[in-house]
């Protein structure tokens, strides 16, 4: 082989792993932090070896928190693959009915699928259940580009379904205690500011600026504004540091009665439906109140085209 053809063929590969976003630097070198896994001998941080496995016999992963793919991306990658194949193996497990579930890489099995290969490279572990779910949250969360609430989603899932502490997640993600909280604290914003979030429409220093109004109404009502004036992280943190001190109670004031549950989700639903804030007042004979806000009149007149007044 030719020297020109050599250095061909290295720009070429460089221009691959450009493409793929998920190669390690080392190929056969394991993330760091993924977790042990039964049947691996000898080093237990070693990579297992590696098998051609028939793409229709690979599942995908039920706890896989990944769910957006930009299709876009994924012709790129299945073009490519048509012409070098797959360089990042996949990672799967060997189930009782002899097929394989998807740990990591499923972009890469959907792009394989799109190129027209009949099987790709794995990685092939062993886990029992609880094992494989941690491990396929893991790997996930170091090895594909999750935005930030799939992220906390996942964050949430090793807690809930894997029984860890916020300390062991962080631990094994190598993070800050105060890095998985941030995440966490995401899930409690209101479902449309977690999609915009999800989508991009606004990053996560947004978000967490918004998190700290306390009411789902004031919160709606700032990341709307946000969106119609493109207001900067800072910009938002100081509306909500200047909506904070309005709301701020005065001293000795008495708090109102807190609604029963049913009437709270009334309450609720009405903030959510006109994006500011809902003060339902009801008394115990049935007679009460209703109370919308608006913070200008601009905000006004949304309010009562949302009315259709």
């Amino acid at each position: 082989m030719s020297m020109a053809q050599i250095n061909k063929k290295q720009g070429l590969g460089k221009g691959i792993r450009a493409l793929l976003d998920t190669i390690d630097e080392e190929i056969n070198t394991p993330k760091e932090g993924v977790p042990a896994v039964s049947g691996q001998k000898d080093n237990a941080n070693a990579a297992p070896a590696t098998s051609r496995i028939p793409l229709d016999l690979i599942e995908v992963n039920p706890s896989q928190p990944r769910h957006d793919f930009d299709e876009q991306a994924l012709i790129e990658l299945s073009e490519s693959i048509k012409l070098h194949d797959i360089i990042q193996p996949i990672t799967v497990v060997k189930t009782a009915t002899n097929k394989y579930q998807l740990i990591s890489g499923e972009r890469r099995v959907r792009a394989s699928k799109m190129a027209g290969l009949k099987d790709i490279p794995a990685y092939i572990r062993t886990a029992d259940g609880q094992g494989m779910l941690e491990m396929a949250l893991l790997e996930n969360l170091q090895r594909e580009n999750l935005n930030a609430i799939e992220i906390a989603l996942s964050y949430r899932q090793l807690m809930d379904e894997c029984g860890l502490t916020q300390e062991q997640v962080a631990d094994r993600m190598k993070k800050e205690r105060s890095t998985v909280t941030n995440y966490l604290r995401l899930l409690k914003l209101p479902p449309d500011i977690q999609k915009a979030v999800r989508d991009s429409q606004i990053s996560m220093g947004h978000a967490r600026a918004i998190i700290g109004l306390e009411h789902v109404e004031q919160q709606l009502y700032v990341f709307r504004e946000t969106i119609q004036r493109g207001l900067s992280v800072r910009q938002v943190e100081q509306l909500v540091k200047d909506m904070a001190a309005e709301k701020s109670p005065a001293p000795g004031k008495v708090t109102s009665v807190k609604l029963p549950p049913a009437y709270k989700r009334i309450e609720d639903n009405m903030a959510s439906h006109f994006s500011t804030r809902v003060k339902l007042d009801r008394k115990k004979n049935g007679k009460g109140s209703i109370t919308i806000e608006f913070y200008n009149d601009e905000d006004l007149e949304r309010i009562m085209d949302k009315m259709k007044l």
